[in-house]
């Protein structure tokens, strides 16, 4: 892939599926990007498929094997208003601490993942529902959408373009490994990244752990302690 540095994006992307009938993912720009953890480049990216927006955060010089990876899906109740509903926020923070205690590593903050891939709106609504009694899978459900509708091909076109051929995944959700392998990018390991429950946030995430298989062990005293 190329870096295109042109004029004629659309914005927010929405053009770019129309452009010379491009598809797949294209990088587009990269800029220095330090932050309250560490200086980080911004890889900024169009998939031409969906007509995202996407970025990469890259810290360090990567190798080709075993990079320390996280795939964030966006949140903007937990990423940028701190909500306490989910560990967004809080994960997204951890992941970053760690790719720079490691030296090196990449943040792929995945754009149309909102919700698990449904929307703003939508999760919004489910969090209603939530708060009148239905856990997060029979909220979606209740909705009439599915409970997860995120797709990974696009972290994986990011990965490849960074030159990353195996990743160390920062997540507790077996379902990003097998989407990654599925899409040809080796998982070498898979690194738990585990943030304290709170109040607001365990019913959530043991409804993640006992119907959507996410390996959080953390919780088992606080299961066992209620």
């Amino acid at each position: 892939m190329t870096e295109n540095t042109g004029t004629d994006i659309g914005v927010l992307g929405k053009n770019s599926p129309l452009r010379g009938g491009r598809y797949g993912v294209e990088r587009v720009v990269t800029a220095p990007l330090p932050t309250g953890y560490g200086k980080f480049r911004a890889v900024g990216y169009l998939d031409h498929d969906r007509g995202d927006e996407q970025v990469a955060l890259v810290y360090g010089e990567l190798d080709t094997d075993d990079v320390l990876t996280r795939l964030h899906s966006e949140c903007l109740t937990g990423d940028a208003f701190g909500s306490r509903h989910c560990e967004c926020g809080d994960q997204l923070a951890a992941a970053l601490r760690a790719v720079v205690a490691e030296g090196s590593g990449v943040v792929v903050y995945l754009r149309g993942h909102e919700g698990r891939g449904i929307g703003l709106l939508a999760k919004l609504r489910a969090m209603a529902l939530q708060a009148e009694g239905l856990d997060t899978v029979e909220a979606n459900l209740a909705l009439g959408l599915p409970v997860d509708a995120r797709d990974y091909g696009v972290a994986a076109g990011i990965l490849r373009d960074l030159g990353v051929r195996s990743v160390r995944l920062l997540s507790n959700n077996p379902r990003k490994r097998e989407a990654l392998v599925r899409h040809g990018v080796r998982v070498a390991e898979q690194v738990p990244l585990l943030i304290e429950p709170c109040e607001s946030n365990i019913t959530y995430l043991r409804t993640k752990r006992e119907r959507m298989d996410h390996h959080l062990p953390h919780l088992d005293a606080v299961v066992h302690g209620s």
